[in-house]
């Protein structure tokens, strides 16, 4: 009887620790829409103050917000430019990737992007996608 306890008890601690697991979102942006971008860093940053894990790739046209000379439009009611939001999400811990094939196909080195921003590596990126606990949002 105490070993059936003991399993229930243990089962009980290990479903808490799951429910109280910090979530992992993955957000992918690839629009060339600054609105678009600024809702994704957003709930990107949203996500964040509710103490999720938060990963982004950017990809295509959206890799420009990495860019440390890219000049963007701000964006109301915050006033910031996707930029400015990313480099915040940076500062509170996210991961911020732009796609492999950016750098090399704009001629372009690691030294472009802003700080915190790297160069995503496609075996990771995969392997994080394919997690059961990744929430994926596409931009």
């Amino acid at each position: 009887m105490k070993h059936i306890i003991g399993l229930v008890a243990g089962s009980l601690i290990a479903i808490s620790a799951q429910a109280q697991a910090q979530p992992n979102m993955y957000f992918t942006v690839n629009s060339s829409d600054v609105m678009v971008q600024g809702a994704a860093m957003v709930l990107a940053t949203q996500s964040v103050k509710q103490n999720a894990n938060v990963r982004m790739l950017l990809c295509g046209q959206a890799a420009d917000i990495a860019l440390k000379d890219h000049e963007m439009q701000s964006l109301k009611p915050m006033n910031a430019t996707p930029q400015q939001m990313l480099q915040g999400l940076v500062k509170n811990g996210a991961t911020v990737e732009v796609c492999a094939l950016y750098l090399p196909n704009k001629g372009l080195t690691p030294d472009a992007l802003i700080q915190g921003v790297t160069p995503g590596k496609p075996a990771d990126v995969a392997s994080y996608m394919l997690k059961s606990d990744v929430k994926m949002l596409a931009f």
